[in-house]
């Protein structure tokens, strides 16, 4: 069997699909591994490094004709329609934004994987890409606040007095938001953290940090069955946006990380809200790629807005690069051996497994989640 790894296209993508460490992890799988000559260059990958963990460097086209091929974000119409008929393509192919693709990944019976609807269950904690990449984008978040903050996060003292504490909040606690928090705490920051689901008081509270939530009926039931936030009512955002400008106001650095699978971010910080902090604040906001949860945020950009930043860096994650990849390809590997038919060297589904009916987008023609349909 042929495994490829494509170089991504999209210019903010940093990330490679595969790492020289998991070149040898797919070869004991029964792979022979060849990728895009220069794919792993942004992510601090030589083709030498590839090369001496025993893959060949080749072309693109070479690339798309193998029987499994790896990437991190949905290939072009152009590649897909390259891609060998019948083969398989995993990635973060992002479902919700290219519908377009289906008609081209059906027509060339190409078997395709959305690695970012790998299922919240014990089993599958190995191949989850969106905690592997969220946990490095909330350090990353901290790292660029405390670069843009111009004052330091520890409490000091001095000889010539004492340096006060910085002051951080994390809206959403998530994997994303915990680890901000953890990276925050380590840095010596005062840490606080709101969700709406009540589950994550105790998380927060083990981490260092003070929970602040709307406490409401609605909050008890804000979680879904796969472990992300559900979207509150209006009253209950009401409710929220007013604790969240109480406590705003008083931060020195406010993290934003509330995304909710398939739709627009949520607005948690308003303009007027961000008009209270203080001048010298910074807003790092995580969910700019999904619209951000403050208005003013712009892609790839620093706001400055009554002397506070609102930092929207897109693909956290690909801000470093090498770990982010590393990570995924071991999230892709662990898959895949879910796949493999290893007397028979060929690629098998089960259907009876929960985690690949969560994922396999299109099959044999046919898109087989019903929610894309």
């Amino acid at each position: 069997m042929l495994l490829s790894a494509i170089k991504e296209n999209d210019n903010n993508e940093t990330r490679v699909s595969i790492s020289p460490e998991s070149v040898k992890l797919f070869s004991r799988l029964g792979f022979e591994v060849i990728i895009e000559n220069g794919a792993g260059e942004t992510s601090g990958y030589q083709n030498s490094n590839y090369e001496e963990a025993g893959a060949k460097i080749v072309t693109r086209s070479e690339c798309l004709k193998a029987d499994v091929c790896l990437c991190v974000r949905m290939p072009s119409s152009d590649d897909i329609n390259n891609l060998k008929s019948n083969s398989l393509l995993i990635g973060i192919l992002n479902p919700y934004e290219n519908k377009s693709e289906f008609s081209n990944l059906n027509e060339n019976k190409i078997s395709s994987c959305c690695m970012e609807l790998i299922p919240r269950i014990s089993r599958a904690q190995s191949m989850d890409v969106l905690s592997s990449q969220a946990n490095l984008a909330g350090y990353r978040s901290v790292i660029d606040a405390a670069e843009q903050f111009g004052k330091a996060f520890p409490m000091m003292m001095t000889a010539a007095g004492r340096v006060n504490p910085a002051k951080v909040m994390i809206l959403g606690v998530g994997v994303a938001g915990l680890q901000a928090i953890a990276t925050a705490k380590r840095l010596g920051a005062v840490v606080s953290a709101t969700d709406v689901r009540a589950a994550t008081k105790e998380q927060v509270e083990s981490l260092g940090g003070k929970f602040i939530m709307v406490e409401d009926d609605e909050a008890e039931n804000a979680e879904t069955e796969g472990g992300y936030a559900k979207e509150m009512s209006e009253d209950y955002k009401k409710k929220q946006a007013q604790l969240i400008a109480e406590t705003v106001s008083k931060q020195d650095i406010v993290i934003c990380t509330a995304l909710i699978p398939g739709k627009k971010a949520p607005v948690l910080i308003t303009e007027e809200m961000v008009s209270s902090m203080i001048p010298g604040s910074v807003v790092i906001d995580l969910a700019v790629e999904a619209g951000g949860n403050c208005p003013l945020s712009k892609m790839n950009e620093i706001v400055v807005h009554n002397g506070v930043k609102i930092v929207g860096y897109g693909n956290v994650p690909g801000r470093v690069a090498k770990d982010a990849s590393a990570l995924y390809a071991k999230n892709i590997f662990n898959f895949l051996s879910l796949l493999i038919d290893k007397e028979n060297k060929k690629i098998n589904f089960d259907f009876n497994d929960e985690i690949i009916n969560s994922v396999l987008l299109t099959h044999d023609g046919d898109v087989r989640l019903e929610q894309f349909k």
